[in-house]
């Protein structure tokens, strides 16, 4: 995990953990770090220290611990985002409460169903990313359920 000191457009600093540096950018350039006091998108990581734990002799001897840093502000979910993650939470419970749940048999059942092999119905399951591609080169349209990020935490 990394802390980065961050501030907006409008000088308001704040800290916040990401667990890459990869991830922070992904996330800053999907607007999803956004400051905590005004909402801006538009945030710069700041010149921080790095944090270097003492090794050795030294560090055996010291048994003063450093204080522990005062909470902080964090980077929250706009209102915008929560109605999105609302509306793909929506989307998803209601496919699967009106359709028939064939596990990893989906990619075999969708080609019985195109083929009029079995019942015309709706169904949702399992496929890798080769099946579902090949579906689709067959002309047989499928879509991924989507996932709600904070549903995998």
């Amino acid at each position: 995990m990394i802390k980065y000191a961050l501030a907006c457009d409008q000088a308001h600093e704040f800290e916040s953990w990401f667990p890459s540096s990869e991830a922070y950018e992904t996330q800053r350039k999907r607007g999803f770090v956004t400051c905590p006091y005004c909402n801006s998108a538009r945030v710069e990581k700041q010149i921080m220290a790095p944090s270097i734990g003492r090794a050795g002799k030294d560090a055996e001897k010291t048994t003063e611990r450093p204080a522990a840093p005062e909470p902080r502000a964090v980077a929250m979910l706009t209102e915008r985002e929560r109605q999105i993650r609302a509306m793909i939470r929506a989307v998803r419970e209601h496919v699967m409460r009106h359709s028939e749940n064939v596990g990893r048999n989906f990619a075999e059942e969708a080609r019985r169903i195109h083929y009029g092999e079995a019942e015309e119905r709706a169904i949702y399951g399992e496929a890798d990313p080769a099946e579902a591609r090949a579906l689709l080169e067959e002309g047989i349209d499928v879509l991924p359920l989507p996932i709600v990020p904070d549903d995998r935490n």
